[in-house]
């Protein structure tokens, strides 16, 4: 694999605002395409994209809109629900976003006459993270600034609720065992939880704080990253609760942490988006250095492709895209 100095983007999509956050569907939707969805400072954009890499007669990138959402408030995240379908008649998209009025919104529409959403209303401070239930879709998991983690049901309904010990920053439904949650706090701690239970079964810690952002590895659940300070760190579970590995990355302290969906040893991070310009990094957990730095002016956001080595992060009316090699 070839080190790689800094790069610009492989490919880029206009859009019409700043992106505050960018989402990839990361369930098969049943289309060739590749669904996307973005947020700016009212509304959500989904689209649908396809790259070079992936379809022979596509040069680059191919996107188109397929549908803009008016939001009325500023988007802070957005998660997709395994129920998106395009290949059903009519197609379903399904989605929710966590907004700065602490609301979180769920969407649903078959992108023609059906365009409904429903508020979930609960905490009391920003959302950092939400999530939906990966195989049913039928619950959503949220962490906020209010120290709590809450547990959704469609309807607005609370079914669970934890309390945290400091914000909560990211949290991570386990792919596979549907009773398992994955809660990062602010403070350093990692904590999974069992839903059947209601109880912390395990937890992780981390030498640095803040921790800003972790992720639960889906091509190997043993492992979990995440940032925090100017790090980036991986631990083994099966090993100990304390770090397998940190490395010091990004000068102007870390934002963002995502594994790739296609290898275990593949995730990328990003800087602050502060006065100067962002770093994005991939990195490999063979190799030393990065092995693809992009540079980002406020770059927010970051999303892996379902099936490829490609990045999407989202810009100053700009939607970016990295592709690395494995």
């Amino acid at each position: 694999m070839k080190q790689d100095a800094t790069r610009n983007a492989a490919y880029t999509v206009d859009c019409e605002d700043y992106i505050h956050v960018v989402a990839f569907n990361p369930f098969e939707s049943g289309e060739s395409g590749n669904l996307i969805a973005y947020g700016g400072s009212n509304y959500v954009v989904i689209g649908i994209c396809t790259f070079q890499e992936e379809e022979a007669d596509v040069e680059g990138i191919q996107y188109k809109t397929l549908r803009t959402f008016h939001h009325g408030v500023r988007v802070d995240g957005i998660a997709w629900s395994p129920e998106t379908k395009l290949d059903t008649l009519p197609p379903v998209i399904k989605f929710c976003t966590s907004a700065a009025d602490m609301k979180i919104r769920l969407f649903t529409s078959d992108l023609q006459d059906k365009n409904e959403y429903k508020v979930l209303e609960g905490h009391s401070d920003f959302i950092n993270d939400l999530v939906f239930h990966p195989r049913e879709g039928n619950e959503i998991a949220s962490v906020s600034d209010d120290h709590t983690c809450r547990i959704w049901s469609l309807e607005g309904k609370q079914t669970a609720h934890f309390l945290l010990h400091s914000p909560g920053m990211s949290v991570c439904w386990h792919p596979e065992d549907a009773f398992k949650l994955m809660v990062a706090e602010k403070n350093g701690t990692i904590r999974f939880y069992d839903l059947m239970a209601q109880q912390a079964i395990l937890s992780l810690q981390s030498e640095q704080t803040p921790l800003m952002s972790a992720d639960w590895c889906l091509k190997n659940t043993f492992k979990v990253g995440a940032v925090a300070g100017n790090d980036w760190i991986i631990w083994d579970i099966t090993r100990s609760s304390y770090p397998q590995e940190t490395r010091p990355v990004h000068m102007d302290r870390a934002h963002l942490f995502r594994w790739s969906a296609i290898s275990e040893n593949l995730f990328a991070t990003t800087g602050y988006p502060g006065k100067m310009t962002s770093q994005f990094q991939i990195h490999h957990l063979g190799h030393s250095q990065p092995i693809l730095t992009g540079s980002v002016p406020v770059g927010s956001g970051l999303s892996w492709h379902r099936t490829l080595p490609l990045c999407a992060v989202g810009g100053d009316h700009k939607l970016l895209f990295w592709v690395t090699e494995i």
